[in-house]
């Protein structure tokens, strides 16, 4: 029952149940969605490997020496000479100050290469396909943070809302808490409001606590913008949402999870050039998102993620098709960072996914449960009711 969003506020989406004092100790998850399949061996791998070089054309691997080097990483997987992208120094950064720790190899473990298939499992949390209605993030909601239900603004995901959190009644979608509105004709409002007066329906329910969040919301203060987020034209987007969330979180409106997709990472030609800029962007504006937070770091978790990786060997047209394993990042002052987890087979053919794709070797769900029980106190025992498909091994150990 999600909201569509500020633009949309005017076709009366379902909006959370209203209260004037939101818990100021909630934890806030924020999910950052990499749409297209993120090459996880160009932003981070081990750069002296003579496998990966053998594959790749220079201009698709991270380099060893130069001045196009990777950034060398302490505490990797098997001791190995792991290397970020240049283009990540941002992230480089918060891995090296312990905020960020990096999950490589991680991801959906069935090896579906269908962009659409891949995300609506990760989405709805599952390994296979499934009768559910629900996202992940919905039956977290919904099972066990019904005490946010009493928040303003319990859940919102930017720009549009995601499967992730597809049935939840508590999650919104607007572009910026200032366009949150019902556009048009000032009276319009009034109008709605006449229009659904009798509120014992359902649709009246929504259109009424939908007007009452829009006229809370805009009696809050918005907070000014901030210089710091990117703002060349390539950034703007994914830069403005993480700047929306920012400034809910700085409202008080008691914000619990929020979602923002970055999209272009589907890099199947002429990769270099892009990447360079989708990775300097990611780095940059997650850096603006948690220096813009600093008072609220001792609850923010930040957890980034694709629906796979890419493959290994890069093809023809100077790009990389769609592969299997992928890295993963968890980002916040409770995350134990400065340190790569997860398991490493390698890169020599019978070490790799049907003899071409990084090996899936840690379970997205296990990154995101670890997330769930060590941040967001959701019992073990009832973990499978968000995962259902899934039984929780022993945790990676990234979360305090």
């Amino acid at each position: 029952y999600g909201c569509a969003g500020a633009a949309a506020a005017s076709a009366l989406p379902f909006a959370p149940v209203l209260a004037q004092s939101p818990d100021n100790d909630k934890e806030i998850l924020v999910v950052v969605f990499l749409r297209g399949g993120c090459d996880g061996l160009h932003l981070l791998a081990p750069v002296s490997d003579k496998n990966y070089i053998d594959a790749r054309a220079a201009n698709l691997r991270i380099a060893e020496s130069g001045n196009e080097r990777g950034l060398a990483l302490s505490n990797t997987l098997n001791n190995l000479d792991f290397c970020l992208h240049p283009s990540a120094k941002a992230l480089f950064e918060l891995y090296q100050s312990k905020q960020l720790a990096l999950i490589h190899a991680a991801g959906l473990s069935n090896g579906t290469r269908s962009h659409f298939d891949a995300q609506d499992l990760i989405e709805r949390g599952i390994n296979a396909k499934a009768n559910l209605a629900e996202g992940w993030l919905a039956r977290y909601l919904r099972l066990h943070a019904t005490h946010t239900s009493d928040n303003l603004l319990p859940a919102v995901a930017l720009r549009s809302l995601p499967l992730a959190l597809q049935g939840s009644t508590q999650a919104v979608s607007m572009d910026s808490p200032r366009d949150y509105a019902l556009k048009g004709d000032a009276r319009l409002m009034g109008l709605v409001k006449s229009l659904y007066a009798d509120n014992s329906s359902t649709l009246g329910k929504a259109a009424q606590r939908t007007i009452e969040t829009i006229r809370e919301l805009q009696k809050k203060t918005i907070p000014d913008l901030s210089p710091q987020y990117p703002s060349d034209w390539h950034a703007r987007r994914f830069a403005d949402s993480l700047q929306a969330i920012a400034q809910l979180i700085k409202m008080d409106v008691g914000l619990h999870v929020a979602t923002c997709d970055f999209g272009g990472w589907d890099t199947h030609e002429n990769q270099a050039w892009a990447f360079n800029q989708l990775t300097a962007t990611l780095a940059n504006s997650l850096q603006a998102f948690y220096n813009d937070l600093n008072k609220f770091h001792d609850r923010l978790t930040v957890v980034v993620l694709s629906e796979f990786g890419r493959r290994l060997r890069s093809n023809r047209s100077n790009g990389t098709d769609h592969g299997h394993g992928g890295v993963m990042m968890a980002l916040g002052k409770n995350i134990k960072g400065g340190k790569m987890y997860g398991t490493w087979k390698g890169l020599a053919t019978e070490q790799l996914d049907n003899g071409v794709d990084l090996d899936v070797t840690t379970d997205y769900r296990l990154v995101l449960g670890e997330i769930l029980q060590r941040r967001l106190a959701v019992p073990t025992n009832t973990l499978s009711s968000i995962f259902p498909d899934f039984v929780m091994p022993k945790a990676l150990g990234f979360s305090a």
